[in-house]
């Protein structure tokens, strides 16, 4: 059974940090592509950042210089360290996994969610 386990939400000031962190199971963590998602009240889910196998990262722009996503593969556990919080962060983040390869594709793989919210 596949699971994709989010943990590290919770309440942040503007400016604050925060990491999440998504445990995996059922899934060979190595041959596959992760990212992280974000869906805020009344706006659509929108990919944030993604890692490849051979840990290449992208990043939605808004989020550049201030998030940083990253993979464990001994601990089959993908990461991303929020910094520089702002309110427009808000938003429940949810992790996904995707086919390997060399381009991020549609996840097969989500996780639950969690919900991070960034105070002004």
């Amino acid at each position: 059974q596949v699971q994709l386990v989010e943990s590290g939400g919770g309440l942040v000031q503007a400016g604050g940090s925060r990491r999440l962190s998504c445990a995996t199971s059922g899934i060979i963590f190595s041959v596959l592509n992760f990212g992280w998602y974000r869906q805020a009240p009344g706006k659509r889910r929108e990919w944030v950042a993604s890692i490849l196998t051979g840990s290449t990262t992208d990043y939605l722009d808004s989020v550049k210089g201030r998030f940083t996503i990253s993979r464990d593969n001994a601990k089959n556990t993908v990461y991303l360290q929020m910094n520089s919080l702002k309110p427009e962060d808000t938003a429940v983040y949810y992790c996904a996994a995707a086919r390997g390869g060399l381009r991020w594709t549609t996840p097969t793989y989500w996780g639950q969610g969690t919900q991070v919210t960034v105070s002004s």
